[in-house]
């Protein structure tokens, strides 16, 4: 163990003979203890709120999307199919059928996408866990399953065998339209199931048939609009994303789930980036008082300090054992302050101390991402307030000592 940090820990375990500065060190290791519980508790809740907000679109968005480059359609032949099952790192693949639709419901309109989906569909994306009234529909029929906020704009229920709900999807081609029927292909939907994610996305779906879709938007049985994808747990992405493109010879658009919901991840990131910023700020100003009880305590030492001086001390060994100092009184603090927020962000993971609703706990996630985050900050900004208060030691000071 070196000198300054053999005489630095001595100093931090041992009280002054000033009473004045005793209370400044203890309030600056409280100040650290609570900015480091504040700032990791903040973040972990931060980290909630972002996990509940993206599991949203989880439900609705795959893991890897294909889309063609050009156009809104492309075609999959056999072939492709057989070499997609064959791909390792896919668990599971759902053909897609998609195309912004009319939907009418007793007097009422509402514009949406109508989703045409496989059997697969469900393999691949964990809707059927939002379905919140009636069930999923079957393949090969006219069963629909409509968001829970089309169906409050169409003023519609289940099973109503009164009304009809009717989809008109336009007719592609050139030319004025004479009539109805020449513009729009007409079908009549079977509602079965009602499902709720967001607001968003509730008012953005209807779910169909594959088939059924295709037919109505006049496509051949080959013809999609996209392919959504299941990776397998650990799966390389960008090696399945280079099969992708070897097997779709280059003409495809591969989109991962953060890269579909661009805007919201930009949003999020910069929600996280300001916060982490403003907690940030508030731990400076705490650690302005650690500088201060260094200067304090200095200003205390200096007959200790002017008397190991004299015993051949150096300048810069002196300035190591305040900044020593204030490195052990910022390890504790970051010690408690941490042990103290751990404990409150798994209590409310585990037992639900603060809810939002009478059904829905505060969201907060621990991650070790975070502790180190938090660690990088305290220590950063501590030993900063530290060297800054340690350069007080001086030739001046000790000439007045």
């Amino acid at each position: 163990m070196s000198f300054s940090l053999y005489i630095a820990r001595r100093y931090t375990i041992s009280r002054s003979k000033s009473s004045a500065v005793n209370i400044i060190t203890a309030i600056a290791a409280l100040g650290i203890i609570a900015s480091t519980a504040a700032l990791f508790i903040i973040m972990s809740a931060f980290s909630g709120l972002r996990e509940f907000t993206v599991s949203f679109t989880n439900a609705t968005d795959p893991e890897l999307r294909v889309a063609p480059a050009l156009g809104k359609s492309f075609t999959i032949s056999a072939q492709q199919e057989q070499e997609l099952k064959k791909t390792a790192g896919i668990t599971h693949y759902t053909k897609i059928a998609e195309e912004r639709v009319l939907f009418y419901y007793d007097g009422k309109e509402q514009v949406a996408y109508l989703k045409g989906v496989d059997s697969i569909y469900t393999d691949v994306n964990p809707i059927k866990e939002k379905v919140i009234q009636g069930n999923w529909l079957q393949p090969e029929t006219s069963q629909v399953v409509i968001g829970y906020g089309i169906m409050s704009k169409l003023s519609m229920g289940l099973f109503d065998f009164n009304n009809a709900l009717e989809v008109y999807v336009p007719k592609p081609g050139k030319g004025l339209i004479k009539s109805p029927e020449d513009g729009f292909k007409k079908a009549t939907l079977i509602p079965i199931g009602i499902y709720s994610v967001n607001d968003d996305v509730d008012s953005k779906y209807v779910f169909a048939d594959l088939g059924l879709t295709q037919e109505l938007l006049q496509f051949k049985p080959e013809q999609i609009t996209a392919i959504e994808l299941k990776l397998t747990p650990g799966a390389n992405e960008e090696t399945v994303r280079e099969k992708l493109n070897t097997i779709f010879k280059g003409k495809i658009a591969i989109k991962n789930r953060i890269q579909l919901n661009a805007s919201l991840y930009k949003m999020l990131n910069a929600e996280n980036l300001v916060t982490y910023l403003f907690c940030s700020l508030v731990v400076v100003m705490t650690l302005f008082c650690l500088a201060g009880a260094l200067i304090m305590l200095i200003l205390d030492k200096r007959e200790n300090i002017k008397t190991l001086y004299s015993l051949g001390t150096t300048v810069t060994e002196l300035r190591n054992i305040f900044l020593y100092q204030g490195i052990f009184i910022t390890t504790l603090g970051v010690l408690i302050g941490l042990a103290i927020s751990v404990s409150v962000v798994l209590a409310q993971q585990h037992y639900s101390l603060i809810m939002l609703t009478d059904t829905l706990a505060y969201p907060v996630q621990f991650t070790f991402v975070n502790i180190l985050i938090v660690i990088a900050t305290i220590y950063t900004l501590g030993i900063l307030a530290s060297w800054l208060a340690a350069n007080r030691v001086n030739n001046k000071l000790l000439e007045n000592s």
